[in-house]
């Protein structure tokens, strides 16, 4: 049973590594994409936005769907779906058709993050379900900063549509592993009802103003980290080979800090939380302030681990306030990451236009630390009450 897990665990992981890289590989490509299709910087990135939207959009439709119709069949048809559209999308000739193929590309994506958790999190008792999730969210943004130095490396010796065709084809070899390797579960509800669906979590207040919270990690996380590229050419004029070098420090810090999650918070307690604010902050001061190559690097590991701290426990949270309803608790919470995600990407472009790219970063830096402060009162308070409801059994 634990081999079959850990196997689960590795192929998901490898199926949000590829997944997520293929939307984070932008950061390090938008100047060359702007440059081959004639574009503004703030145009190319609309293609970022429109991938983040068509995600968040789509999460509200599977994650429905994967309560009714179990939760591997809608992660396989999103995995051979998300490989088409990767692949279609190196053959992009404007900014038109960009956008729309990056928008089926995000479309078919919703099906594999917030599927892929609830799976994962239905398959895990409560104290172990932490830890899993860490693992495969730690691979997931691994993916989105290795990308940064994958993408580089493709386009600095060939072009940037080989990053997305790469990558597409990288999917479709996982998508015909998880045919083979996943076995089929039953859905948990007997009939697909969107409005009976979300009626229960929408009208849940708690559990509402905890995916607000998801929204703005979202804000925070994804809307900065597309312009690190840019922030970091800046700075160094190093190519975006190296670029990408850099930027993938904050990969490993997303794998390090879901390997340590469960034990540091185990030491921590509710400053856990308080401390993933700190280190969110710091890394992203770091950025808007500093220009030496090794303090930016160890900037970019510190708010990795701020981002896998926050996001892990969120989401095993939301999940542990709708137990028989994961899939769709899991689509609500990517719903407000990544359209958050969208909205700062957007708002970060007018910012960068208007004045500095430092700016984006000492803005999201004492967001996130309010963030962190936020979370980490809603999360106590959480485990108090489940504390006292046992108590009364």
């Amino acid at each position: 049973m634990k081999d079959k897990r850990n196997i689960m665990l590795l192929t998901l992981g490898m199926l949000a590594f590829l997944t997520n890289g293929d939307n984070y590989a932008a950061a390090p490509l938008l100047l060359n994409i702007s440059r081959d299709l004639g574009l503004e910087m703030q145009q190319a990135a609309l293609s970022v936005t429109a991938y983040m939207l068509s995600f968040g959009f789509f999460t509200l439709i599977f994650g429905p769907l994967s309560d009714r119709f179990g939760k591997v069949k809608i992660i396989r048809i999103a995995a051979f779906g998300t490989a088409v559209f990767s692949i279609i999308g190196g053959f992009a000739f404007n900014l038109p058709s960009l956008i729309v193929f990056r928008s089926f590309n995000g479309a078919f994506g919703a099906g594999i993050f917030p599927v892929t958790m609830a799976l994962v999190g239905q398959s895990y008792n409560d104290r172990e379900r932490q830890g899993a999730l860490g693992k495969v969210m730690g691979l997931m943004f691994l993916g989105g900063a290795t990308a940064t130095a994958l993408g580089g490396i493709i386009s600095y010796f060939g072009s940037w549509r080989l990053v997305y065709i790469i990558y597409g084809i990288g999917e479709l070899v996982i998508a015909f592993l998880i045919l083979k390797i996943l076995e089929k579960d039953k859905g948990v509800v007997e009939k697909l009802n969107f409005i009976k669906a979300y009626r229960t979590p929408l009208s849940n207040y708690r559990f509402m103003r905890l995916v607000l919270v998801i929204f703005f990690v979202g804000f925070t996380v994804f809307g900065s980290f597309t312009y690190s590229g840019k922030l970091l050419q800046s700075l160094t004029g190093f190519t975006v080979l190296k670029v990408g070098l850099i930027l993938s420090f904050f990969g490993l810090g997303t794998v390090f800090g879901g390997r340590i999650a469960p034990i540091a918070r185990g030491l921590l307690k509710h400053g856990f939380l308080v401390t993933a604010g700190i280190l969110g902050f710091a890394g992203l001061y770091a950025l808007s302030a500093l220009n030496n190559v090794y303090l930016l690097s160890m900037a970019l590991f510190g708010f990795g681990i701020a981002f896998i701290f926050l996001q892990s426990t969120l989401v095993a949270t939301a999940q542990a306030k709708l137990p028989t309803m994961r899939g769709t608790a899991m689509s609500l919470a990517s719903f407000n990451m990544f359209v958050g995600g969208a909205v700062g990407t957007a708002v970060n472009g007018r910012i960068m236009a208007a004045g500095s790219i430092d700016s984006i970063f000492f803005y999201a830096s004492f967001i996130i630390f309010v963030v962190g402060i936020i979370a980490a009162v809603f999360i106590a308070r959480f485990e108090m009450r489940q504390r006292k409801a046992k108590q009364q059994e």
